[in-house]
């Protein structure tokens, strides 16, 4: 654990940042997600590596953006940083590419501004607010990013923790309503309808431990394509992490319970 980052002062119920940092071996994290993230794990063996699989998908993602000429990024639900983070990415292809990234965590705010360091060339900002705020993260955003020019909406792994009454799909349409022809959604969903048992248990799992606003649902590919409404949906179109133009050594494993994609704004 982090002491420089944690505060002695030990939340009771888990939060999405710090158990998924859990799950990529970091060491950022309280005991409540710890163990929220080992039980969630036990019930589910496939979560760690679907965690892998999902960052590897992002840095595909953002690859293939950068490849297309996207040079802005708003990555929703940032996380704790880890290795090969949406900026680091995108900059070791464009170096003058802009980043902003966004959390509620204050956590992740106290790393981000120590490790979320963009290269001369670039620009990278970080903003504290909720995934459901979208006028005070557009609002936030267009400081660094022009909104005008297209720009790469990263939400990876976040809107499960959305719920349907709260309608994630609105959220994300308004989103996108703001942003420029040509910008691009890139998202990731934990499945409901892959290894159906075991996500549902291991969701329960960690359900219990979270608190309420933190809670996650996961999806089928059909309410999962419901995100790309409007859209145009790049190939290999709504699939599993590691069909999503995998790499030379990729392996591809369709027992990993999330769905991806990456559309187009016309």
């Amino acid at each position: 654990m982090n002491d420089n980052a944690l505060s002695t002062t030990h939340p009771t119920n888990a939060h999405p940042a710090r158990v998924y940092n859990v799950w990529l071996g970091g060491k950022d994290h309280y005991p409540v997600d710890q163990e929220a993230a080992e039980l969630a794990a036990s019930a589910n063996p496939t979560i760690v590596p679907s965690v892998r699989a999902n960052r590897a998908f992002l840095g595909r993602a953002v690859r293939h953006l950068a490849e297309s000429g996207v040079r802005q990024y708003l990555d929703i639900g940032t996380g704790i940083p880890a290795a090969e983070n949406t900026h680091e990415v995108a900059q070791r292809a464009a170096p003058e590419s802009r980043v902003v990234y966004v959390d509620n965590d204050p956590i992740v705010l106290s790393h981000a501004r120590a490790l979320l360091v963009s290269g001369p060339e670039g620009q990278t900002d970080y903003v504290q607010a909720d995934a459901r705020d979208v006028d005070t993260i557009l609002d936030a955003a267009s400081r660094t990013l022009d909104l005008d020019r297209p720009v790469g909406l990263m939400l990876v792994a976040i809107l499960q923790y959305i719920k349907d009454v709260e309608d994630p799909w609105d959220i994300t349409r308004r989103l996108l309503d703001r942003l420029a022809p040509g910008s691009h959604l890139v998202l990731s969903h934990p499945a409901v309808d892959v290894t159906a048992p075991e996500v549902a248990e291991s969701m329960r799992i960690y359900n219990e431990r979270a608190a309420s606003h933190a809670s996650a649902t996961p999806r089928t590919q059909a309410e999962v394509r419901r995100f790309f409404d409007g859209l145009e949906i790049l190939e290999p179109g709504v699939v599993t992490l590691t069909r999503w133009r995998p790499g030379p050594s990729d392996v591809p494993d369709d027992s990993l319970p999330m769905w991806c994609a990456v559309a187009r704004k016309p």
